[in-house]
């Protein structure tokens, strides 16, 4: 049985969902995406998704076809539909179809696509044997902060990781970790201390990374907010990834080399342990 997909207001099954091939999101990456996981049939701090997705249409001038309210009713639906006990919902919305020129359409109504994917986010074999990363310089634009649909470069970067063996790869600049190909990265000092990027515009402002920082404040769980280099990381007692479609990831080598002891670390199984914890107790 075919899953069921929302496309422009219906909803339709997925080997029949189309749109138009003047879409600005296929001919310019005009547009901006979210997703949130699901848990238990539930939403997992989907509120704090829906706010980053009205910033970054804000940020490129692009408006919502829906009210939030109304997309997270089509989320839920989403879910109904499909069964989706475990999984992420992915939504993209771009600027709409019109004829091919790079200045912005006057009277397009903006395209809306949501779909459901089931993944298996708790019992992850990834979770439990922590991942291999591999470094790559960071090619992407200036405007990181905006989850635009415009990915070739981290596709590039994770296919580069794939063929070296590696699930994630780590982007480069300056000597500088910025983020992973799809997650935020974090480092646990040989003080246990934690450590990750802050916000600006080179990186994404992580939905889970926000999360997982405030539950480790609230347990007096020391975080610094600072830039850490390729060295510094491989010299750290541990390192995870976070992101709303793995939650947290132990990372146990970076470019082949063993991080720690080369094995998921207490601080990130901990730290997975509160995160999940709080997915299950808030998710709606």
């Amino acid at each position: 049985m075919s899953r069921i997909a929302y496309v422009n207001g219906e909803f339709v099954p997925l080997d029949e969902a189309r749109i138009s091939i003047l879409d600005r999101g296929f001919l310019f990456a005009d547009g901006i995406y979210e997703v949130s996981a699901v848990l238990d049939g539930k939403l997992v701090d989907n509120e704090a998704h829906l706010v980053r997705l009205a910033r970054s249409v804000g940020e490129i001038a692009l408006p919502l076809p829906e009210t939030l309210e109304r997309i997270e009713e089509i989320q839920k639906e989403l879910i109904a539909r499909n069964d989706l006990v475990e999984g992420v919902v992915y939504l993209q919305v771009t600027r709409g179809a019109a004829d091919r020129d790079f200045a912005f359409p006057k009277g397009v109504k903006p395209t809306l696509v949501i779909f459901t994917q089931v993944k298996n986010i708790v019992d992850s074999p990834a979770a439990r044997n922590g991942i291999a990363v591999k470094t790559l310089p960071d090619i992407r634009w200036a405007r990181r902060d905006i989850k635009s649909v415009a990915l070739l470069a981290q596709v590039l970067a994770k296919q580069a990781a794939a063929e070296a063996g590696c699930q994630e790869a780590w982007m480069v600049e300056d000597g500088l970790i910025t983020e992973g190909g799809s997650s935020t990265v974090f480092i646990v000092t040989r003080n246990d201390v934690i450590v990750t990027r802050p916000n600006s515009n080179a990186i994404l402002p992580g939905c889970t990374r926000k999360a997982l920082i405030a539950l480790a404040e609230e347990r007096q769980i020391r975080i610094e907010e600072r830039a850490f280099s390729v060295e510094e990381a491989r010299a750290a007692k541990e390192a995870f990834i976070t992101s709303a479609s793995s939650f947290l990831q132990p990372v146990v080598t970076i470019d082949g080399a063993p991080v720690g002891d080369g094995k998921p670390g207490p601080v990130a199984k901990r730290l997975r342990e509160i995160y999940i914890d709080f997915a299950r107790t808030t998710s709606q």
